[in-house]
């Protein structure tokens, strides 16, 4: 349990969502819900859900979010967004270099073709772009966090002026 807790402070310091390690028979996920998710004007405030598996001993361990509701209303605040998904398998950086400002932040305001992150595929630095004329509501993904084809990188709220 002590090694447990310790990844989940170092989840907590790197303000990371999800953890997942495997060796051999042992399989650890570790997972919370995304910070400042409200719902009926209360903040949720949910434990972090934890899998433990290894298929020798006991049943995985379980410990749900605190309402399933949780889930189904970031749903919905993820389905009035327009996605950004990395087109294709590499290493995401939410910068232009190392100790630079972010070419986004959250709130940030972003027109069409503006960059909004790179993604490295074999030493290749390939620029994101913007496809959407909005506001960024949220970022997925961590600077230096690999990332999958496909996989949501910014939610963008779709708007007309600025």
């Amino acid at each position: 349990m002590q090694q447990i807790e310790q990844l989940f402070q170092f989840m907590t310091e790197h303000n990371l969502e999800e953890f997942e390690y495997s060796r051999g028979d042992l399989h650890i996920r570790l997972r919370k819900p995304s910070p400042g998710l409200v719902l009926a004007g209360q903040r949720a405030v949910a434990a972090p859900e934890i899998i433990v598996a290894n298929p020798g001993s006991a049943p995985a361990i379980e410990e749900a979010s605190a309402s399933a509701p949780a889930g189904a209303s970031e749903a919905r605040l993820t389905e009035d967004l327009h996605l950004v998904k990395s087109p294709i398998v590499g290493t995401f950086y939410g910068s232009p270099s190392p100790g630079a400002e972010p070419f986004v932040k959250v709130g940030a305001f972003v027109e069409t073709g503006q960059t909004l992150c790179i993604v490295e595929a074999m030493k290749l630095m390939n620029e994101i772009e913007a496809d959407e004329t909005g506001e960024i509501v949220r970022i997925f993904v961590e600077n230096g966090q690999p990332v999958e084809y496909g996989q949501p990188l910014f939610g963008i709220r779709p708007s007309r002026k600025k």
